[in-house]
């Protein structure tokens, strides 16, 4: 794993991969907002947080094409951040969780958070683009009853090893897992990693509960239990099936519940998330 370094740059407090330390992009670095909004940046996402790619400098001469995301931390988040790490640290940590235990993870570049009487109110962490990923939504949707079982096999092995590392990624959505296929192979790539928690040992049950906001067709839910189960030499437990399915129920549920109270948009207006 790249080493890294303590990073300053007042009102920024940090850290910073070795390879990227050099003047030059400490000197984009030194003002990350105008970084953002730079001739030639790409918006990807904007909304409660902004993400935005771009090519710039990274030393020796050369270039880089890197993903700046723009943490804006609020109401519990923020209060949070007085005796926790905030969401922007814990996004460095999770990639480099990922990295050490040998998960694929757009690579940590950086970053940088602006504490005010003790609260973090806006940091930035920078990553390595990625180039030919799909979100693994659009091939639950698009692929067929022949292609999808592969997919989901290969899928249920690498999330067994991931818990078997003691790594828990509590936002295990569709849109956060990307998917390269070659050759018949399939390499995934975890994204939004502020979510990511490294634990000693994770159990059956959290194990099945992490599973559930991964949209897997309904039909296949069997299959990819049973190929998780197997990825590690075991049978599938009926228990481990009934909490699957439970808790993907109550998950479902709270979604619709949500959708249809529009709490998400209360909570932002209330700034509470």
């Amino acid at each position: 794993m790249t080493k890294s370094r303590k990073l300053s740059l007042p009102p920024y407090e940090g850290r910073i991969a070795d390879a990227y330390a050099g003047p030059e992009f400490l000197s984009l670095l030194a003002e990350p907002r105008k970084l953002l909004e730079a001739s030639g940046a790409e918006v990807l996402l904007e909304g409660r947080n902004r993400v935005v790619a771009m090519k710039t400098a990274a030393g020796s001469g050369g270039s880089a094409d890197i993903v700046i995301k723009e943490f804006r931390l609020q109401g519990i988040n923020k209060l949070k951040s007085l005796v926790l790490p905030s969401k922007v640290a814990k996004a460095w940590r999770g990639a480099r969780s990922l990295q050490e235990a040998g998960f694929d993870t757009p690579a940590p570049i950086a970053f940088l958070e602006k504490r005010k009487g003790g609260f973090v109110g806006q940091g930035y962490f920078v990553a390595e683009r990625v180039f030919g990923g799909r979100e693994i939504r659009r091939l639950f949707i698009e692929s067929s009853g022949e292609t999808l079982p592969p997919l989901l096999a290969a899928l249920a092995e690498t999330l067994f090893r991931l818990h078997e590392k003691g790594i828990l990624h509590r936002d295990l959505s569709d849109g956060n897992v990307l998917v390269k296929e070659a050759a018949g192979a399939f390499r995934f790539i975890f994204l939004d990693t502020n979510r990511v928690r490294s634990r000693g040992h994770i159990g059956p049950a959290a194990r099945a509960k992490n599973l559930i906001r991964l949209g897997v067709p309904p039909a296949l839910r069997p299959f990819f239990l049973e190929r998780y189960a197997a990825a590690g030499h075991r049978p599938l437990m009926k228990t481990f099936v009934f909490w699957y399915a439970l808790n993907k129920s109550v998950f479902s549920g709270w979604i619709k519940f949500k959708k249809a109270l529009r709490l998400k948009n209360l909570a932002r207006w209330l700034k509470i998330q």
